[in-house]
């Protein structure tokens, strides 16, 4: 059996309200052992014996659609990918007064984009790293939303390739 984290994006934000009873139930009834959800923020660590990642994502999407009526976007990596990014994060993670997250993409063209924005950057604000499949970014508190990359990355056209997850919740789900 191998563990796996699947991270959902978009839900109990935007009028997509999943408990995580109800979130729990469904990777159950897909017959995943050792179901665990973190958070309210579509976190679920599950073991499965498929190696098969891509068809762990779809059977996770299309169930999740069934269940919910929604369009689902799952990103799923096993734990030592997960461990790899948390402890590759290329900034100082307890850097007082800033919030450190890592975006999860799926396509490399995509990282790639949003990686071409560091020269658009102020320092003094944010800064983004680029790591194996994930953009790092370190960002001053209070200034999500107003950064550049925080407003880049808000865009409709990145829903079903990217995700961020603060690094305390990475952490989380590692213990």
């Amino acid at each position: 059996m191998t563990r796996y984290v699947a991270l959902l994006r978009g839900i109990n934000v935007g009028g997509i309200n999943i408990k995580m009873v109800d979130l729990a139930r469904v990777f159950t009834q897909l017959d995943f052992e050792n179901v665990k959800t973190v958070l309210a923020s579509g976190n679920v660590l599950f073991d499965s014996d498929s190696t098969n990642v891509a068809a762990l994502k779809k059977r996770i999407e299309t169930a999740l659609n069934t269940e919910f009526g929604y369009e689902a976007w799952v990103f799923v990596l096993d734990t030592p990918a997960l461990k790899a990014i948390v402890e590759n994060y290329p900034f100082d993670p307890d850097h007082e007064g800033w919030h450190s997250y890592a975006i999860i993409a799926s396509e490399p063209a995509v990282l790639d984009e949003l990686a071409s924005l560091s020269d658009q950057l102020d320092p003094n604000l944010e800064q983004i790293g680029v790591g194996d499949g994930v953009l790092y970014w370190e960002v001053e508190k209070g200034m999500t939303l107003k950064s550049v990359v925080g407003k880049y990355t808000g865009k409709p056209k990145f829903k079903a390739f990217t995700t961020t997850r603060n690094l305390n919740t990475l952490n989380k789900l590692l213990r």
